[in-house]
């Protein structure tokens, strides 16, 4: 007998959710019939998302098909199948898409490995100096990988497992607190940060675009210059914590580490002078960060503006005209399409929970019992997003929970009179800020957890002790540097 993707008992308490949410649960007051069935579907979704019953896009497909056929969001058969694959012309999804492939560059060309081992050769006198060279070559990276697993744990996580190996660290042999543990901590609670930095650092980020545009009526639009700029203050003063803060509470063994530069530049000198490929890519990312931060509308007025989208493509085109990727690399580019296709599928569910009216509601129910302690919307909205970014402990995937929570949060925030941008910044940060809690929270973590230098208890510990750092960080010095820029 064929083995399949399909997990049995995870699968039966998705379908059992849905059957009793569908045909036993009655809808509540000033709810339709169709947005609770919707519901139905969501939630089951979901359920078999964090379950990991099939592939996310296996699952993806499976909500599509749901669609169609309930004909939850049209009576009409061809209008159910339209609304079951609108998520497919959201051009945000196909901009994440496109810059995963363009990230391949960095992997094929072998650039990902050069910054990594350009930083270390240059801060890696000191172990402290590691962490730093790795903290700086996820920062510089992260605008063009929206992968942030392919990020820290596939480009990242290897060279620090190699400077880690090169001194004597490693699980198997029980020396992991010489080195290796320290980094691997630092690799990644880097991570959930650059995430947060860039709509283009993590695949969901432009879903939280569109439902903050969504909520607000496209009153509140956020762009990727507006993103990057917000992000920047708290961005940079989080990075520049987290190899302090990790070598405070778990400090190496090994604290100087001179010969961690000579390692980093026989890698350099291992691969040679810069390559055509490399070069381009390099060209590249100017190319895409110049354009995505509006730079040209900048100067030469808003006719020269350029969809975000749209300049991905250029990106893409231009590796493609010179050869530094190929038609094959396109097609071979699995995560690319498999994120366009569950991306997708949650896109267009949230969308038509929001149009049927199911986001209002949840939002007012939880708006309601937040007002009803009284309190200021400073404390409310505090109390509102501890409560979202806590509720990870309960999630495997960012993705699962953005799509189940965020909109709802958000609408009830407004309700509590925070002021929309702030509010739309602190969740948005909130959002990839939440990955440093778990080993399982992001595909990074059981990239990293995996490989045994940091033990189950000691990653709860540092992420727990990150977490209340992040956050206040992203809600005190991102709001006032927000208020500064003018944002609320």
């Amino acid at each position: 007998m064929k083995s399949t993707d399909l997990r049995i008992i995870p699968g039966l308490i998705s379908l059992a959710i849905i059957l009793l949410l569908w045909f036993v649960v009655p809808a509540p007051e000033n709810v339709s019939d169709n947005a609770w069935h919707l519901l139905a579907l969501f939630v089951g979704t979901i359920v078999a998302i964090i379950g990991k019953v099939m592939p996310i896009g296996a699952i993806a497909i499976l909500a599509i098909t749901l669609v169609a056929i309930t004909g939850v969001t049209n009576d009409n058969p061809s209008g159910a199948i339209k609304d079951a694959l609108s998520g497919f012309s959201n051009s945000l999804i196909w901009l994440i898409g496109i810059a995963i492939i363009i990230s391949r560059g960095l992997a094929k060309t072998g650039l990902g490995n050069r910054i990594g081992y350009y930083f270390i050769s240059l801060f890696g006198r000191k172990t402290i100096g590691i962490g730093y060279a790795l903290a700086l070559s996820e920062l510089i990276i992260a605008p063009v990988t929206p992968s942030n697993t392919a990020r820290g744990g596939g480009i990242i996580h290897p060279i620090m497992k190699s400077i880690a190996t090169s001194f004597g660290s490693s699980p198997e042999e029980g020396t992991s607190r010489k080195i290796g543990h320290y980094l691997a901590l630092v690799n990644y609670h880097i991570n959930p940060i650059t995430s947060a930095m860039f709509i283009t650092a993590t695949a969901p980020n432009p879903l939280i675009v569109k439902l903050i545009a969504d909520a607000t009526g496209a009153d509140i639009s956020i762009t990727w210059g507006t993103w990057a700029l917000a992000a920047l203050l708290p961005g940079l003063v989080c990075i520049a914590l987290v190899p302090l803060i990790v070598y405070a509470v778990y400090p190496p063994e090994i604290k100087s580490t001179p010969d961690a530069r000579t390692y980093a530049k026989s890698k350099l000198t291992e691969m040679g002078v810069m390559s055509y490929g490399e070069k381009i890519m390099i060209s590249v990312f100017a190319l895409l960060l110049i354009l995505w931060a509006g730079v040209p509308a900048m100067i030469l007025g808003p006719d020269y503006k350029v969809n975000t989208t749209a300049v991905a493509f250029l990106g893409l085109s231009v590796l493609l005209i010179t050869g530094v990727l190929s038609w094959e690399d396109v097609l071979k580019e699995k995560q690319a399409w498999d994120t366009v296709i569950w991306f997708s599928a949650l896109v267009m569910m949230a969308t038509f929970l929001n149009k049927l009216g199911l986001v209002a509601w949840f939002s007012t129910v939880v708006e309601s019992n937040i007002k009803e302690l009284g309190f200021d919307w400073i404390a409310s909205t505090i109390i509102l997003v501890v409560i979202y970014f806590y509720a990870h402990y309960f999630f495997a995937s960012t993705t699962a929970h953005i799509t189940a929570m965020f909109a709802a949060f958000y609408v009830a925030g407004l309700a509590l009179g925070a002021p929309p941008l702030y509010l739309g910044l602190l969740l948005a940060g909130a959002s990839s800020l939440m990955m440093s809690l778990t080993h399982y929270a992001t595909g990074t973590s059981p990239i990293i957890f995996g490989s045994g230098y940091v033990s189950m208890e000691n990653w709860w510990v540092m992420g727990l002790i990150m977490s209340v750092v992040n956050l206040i960080i992203w809600g005190v010095v991102g709001g006032l540097w927000w208020k500064l820029l003018g944002y609320w």
